[in-house]
């Protein structure tokens, strides 16, 4: 576990590659989809928690996988939590 870091840190690609599967998901498109911060979770690969302004106060959370180098795979959306408010902690799941 690591601290909550500034979403510069991590590529703004990340969450945006992610958009259309969870707009998908939710049935519902998303005025807005900026990663404003992220932790990080080394496993086999990684794991990226990403806070996600989504428009107005609502936020999403997301759990991006990014695998070991060498197996050359995609980044692939884990798993997400939607009625998140700025102030809710980003925290592992």
């Amino acid at each position: 576990p690591c601290c909550s870091l500034p979403a510069a840190s991590v590529s703004t690609s990340v969450p945006t590659l992610h958009r259309s599967q969870l707009e998908e998901k939710e049935n519902k498109k998303f005025p807005v989809f900026k990663a404003v911060s992220f932790k990080s979770q080394v496993v086999a690969g990684t794991n990226y928690f990403i806070k996600v302004h989504v428009g107005d106060e609502d936020f999403v959370h997301l759990r991006v996988f990014k695998s070991l180098p060498h197996e050359n795979k995609p980044l692939t959306l884990s798993d997400y939590q939607t009625n998140k408010a700025k102030h809710d902690e980003l925290s592992y799941f």
